[in-house]
Parts: structure tokens; sequence; C-alpha cells
């Protein structure tokens, strides 16, 4: 039966590969691990395209491969018996691929072992919180994390086979459709199946929500509240990029205990399903009891499954701007943040560096709007006081423009100029 399974996920490899591939903005920098001995951890969400990007990247060294998605595997007692038998069907070779491997219990035993015996190993998972700590623990120091999230927008381009030159963009037809591809990448967000297979959105972004919640959490944590990590998910993503505290939410959605809606919160984030960002302040233990917000990983979700009168074009824009961050390498409550001036008013990214303030970011859908530009520029000047910081932007869906407000210099950058870094 082992033996059976194998061979088939030996076909489903081939087809991986066969399939049409984008390739991504990780790839370059991920080339340089393949040779090397560390173990390579690709995470990120499921259907992110984290399978299709490690069999790529070993294609060549005729990696054997073991997806644990399949439950019979993960009943396997003996794990060496999954190492017998992939050495039958694929030979002596080193190259190890083993798709969401969080699934195998004690997994990081066996992996542990295959290092030592001189394997070279690359994992995928789906699970960024249960993998980290597991890591920590049995492989310090020798794993390499690569993030592959859905598709950023050059990426979703690619992937529309759409192609133009710098100095063609003001050429009236060009700029036409570039917005018009913004506005559905905007609205339907990154994933590749989605987008390689032009899926109905809906039905399938609904459809792999709610997978996601079932296998990666109330499967894996065996919760029997399952409806309220369901409820959790949908409010937040109803109430995205808002604040809130714990305590008044977990008295909104009758959780027991802070403690237990914070649970939750962590097997949200931890699934890839949404982020939760902290205020900044400069006393690390204040922003514990300030207000957070939070992010989805991706748009669609947010099209997918919120109740909605109408598209709200700038919270879309602002959720985009999270994501795309997160893409570029920053990391929530670590280098990125929100913040509120001492007069309340609000920053929507404040980026960190070691020890200053980088950059401070504002979203805006219309710039043009009565008050708008006053207002979004006025918080950047007073938070610019505030956090010495001079690098001030605001993301605008398509105003450009350097302008010297109260004496600070503020750059208005369209959004689809900022995601391709044309700045």
């Amino acid at each position: 039966m082992l033996k059976d399974i194998l061979i088939g996920q030996k076909k489903e490899l081939e087809k991986l590969l066969d399939k049409p591939f984008i390739e991504r903005d990780a790839t370059k920098n991920a080339k340089k691990f393949v040779a090397n001995d560390l173990v390579k951890v690709v995470l990120g969400p499921r259907r992110a395209g984290k399978s299709i990007f490690s069999a790529h990247l070993f294609r060549g060294h005729n990696p054997a491969y073991v997806n644990f998605d399949d439950e019979n595997l993960t009943k396997v007692k003996n794990y060496d018996e999954i190492t017998r038998e992939l050495h039958a069907i694929y030979g002596s070779g080193k190259y190890l691929l083993f798709d969401e491997i969080q699934n195998l219990p004690d997994w990081e035993l066996y992996i542990n072992r295959l290092h030592r015996q001189g394997y070279n190993i690359m994992l995928t998972g789906s699970n960024a919180k249960l993998l980290s700590k597991e890591l920590s623990t049995s492989l310090t120091g020798r794993h390499i994390p690569i993030e592959i999230l859905p598709f950023n927008f050059n990426e979703f381009l690619t992937a529309k086979k759409f192609v133009f030159k710098k100095d063609e963009i003001n050429v009236p037809e060009i700029k036409g459709q570039l917005l018009k591809l913004l506005q559905e990448y905007l609205i339907n967000g990154g994933f590749p199946e989605l987008i390689v297979k032009d899926l109905e959105p809906r039905g399938y972004l609904d459809t792999l929500l709610n997978s996601q919640i079932f296998t990666d959490i109330i499967k894996r944590y065996r919760l029997r509240l399952s409806q309220k990590i369901y409820n959790l998910e949908i409010f937040l993503l109803n109430n995205f990029a808002s604040e809130f505290s714990y305590r008044k939410l977990a008295n909104q959605l009758d959780f027991s205990s802070v403690a237990t809606l914070e649970k939750f919160l962590g097997y949200l984030e931890g699934a890839y399903l949404l982020h939760v960002l902290e205020r900044y302040s400069h006393k690390v233990g204040e922003r514990i009891n300030l207000p957070k917000k939070a992010y989805l990983v991706d748009n669609g979700y947010i099209t997918a499954k919120a109740v909605q009168a109408s598209a709200n074009n700038g919270k879309l824009m602002e959720n985009l701007v999270f994501s795309e961050l997160l893409k570029r390498g920053y990391k929530s409550n670590q280098n990125l943040f929100y913040y509120k001036t001492k007069n309340n008013k609000e920053i929507d990214f404040v980026l960190r560096g070691e020890l200053k303030t980088e950059s401070l970011i504002q979203v805006v859908y219309n710039v043009d709007k009565m008050g708008v530009k006053e207002r979004e520029s006025g918080a950047l000047v007073t938070a610019s006081d505030e956090l010495k910081c001079n690098d001030l932007i605001v993301i605008t869906w398509d105003y450009e423009k350097n302008e010297i407000i109260k004496g600070k210099k503020i750059k208005f950058i369209p959004l689809w100029k900022w995601l391709l870094d044309l700045e």
C-alpha cells in the first residue's frame, strides 16, 4: 500500500512539473541554497504555489517526492519504511522533497535523522508558528526558511501575459489595461491557481478558506469550539484594517476568556489566514495593551467572504499594501506597525529599521476628495516629528506628485507604481 501511494505521488510530481510555471520573485534568492546542506523550509498558505515552486527549485536533481496530505502516510509507524520505498522507486539519489510536512507526527526527528545521513531536503508547510517552533528546537541553525505567499502584482501581470515598457505607460490604451488589471488584483487577490486557470473567484476562495480553517486549525488542534474559530475569522474579515481590543472582542464573540481568544488568533495567524498588527510605541510593554488591527493574507478572501454593500477600495488598497509589505520581507510587530499620533491621527504603516523609523506610509484611494489630502498629510507631518522620520509616502490609486507640506516633503505615488517598484 505504501509503495502504491508513493508511485502515485511520483506521477503527481511529474504532472506538477508539466504545469505552467510563473517564476516567483523568491526563485533567484532561493536558488543559491539548492546545493547547500541546510534544510530548505518553504512556508506559506495553502494553494499559494509552494509545491510547484519547490519542485522547480529541485528540478534536475530527480528529488524523491512525498505529499503528507495523504492521511495514510501519517499512519506509518516506522518512517524508515518511507525512505526505503523511496529508494526503490527513485534510486539512490539524495534529494528529498516533502510536502505539508506538519501532518507527519514527530516529523522533526525523522528529518533530523535524514539530515545527519547527508540528504538534501526541502520541506513545505502551511503552518508557520507550528513549524517555526519545531524547527527552532530540532534544526537550530541548520535550516533556511523561504516564504511563498500569493502572487505579487508583478507575478500577477506575468500570469496575465501583460507586458509593457516603462516609456509606454502613459499610452492611454496601456495605462487603461494596467489599471483594469490592478482593479482585478485588488478585488480577487493573487492565489496562483485562480489566476492561471481563470477560475470563478468567489467559489474558489470561499471553498479554500473553509478548507484551511477545517484542515489546518479545527482538525489539527481538535477544536471542540469549531464555530468560534470560524466566527472569529469572519468577524475580523469583515472588520479588517479597523482597531479592536482583545477584551472587547472576546466579549463581543462570547469567548470564555481573553486567553482563549488570543490562542485562537494564534491559530489563524499560524495558518496564514490573517495577521494581527500592533500599534507602535517606543515602549515594547505598552504595545501589549494598545488596540490592534487585523489584515488578511490576500484580498480575495475579503471579496469572497465579507458581508458588504459595496467594495471599499480604500480599505482594500490598505490590505493590499500590507500584504505587499509582507512579500517584501517585513514582519508584523517586528519592523512593521501602525501608529497613532499624540493628537489621535492614524498612520497606516510604520516601517522600522534596527534603531529608527525608516518610512511612514498612508494609503488613500481618492486623494482629490475634499479634505483627504490635508488630513493624510497632516497626520504624516505630525508623526514625522514624533517618530523623527522624513521618508513620508502617500500611496494613491493614480495620483503622483512630490509636495512640500508644512516644511515636509511628501511623496504621492500611484499604487501600481509602488507595487511594481518603479519609484
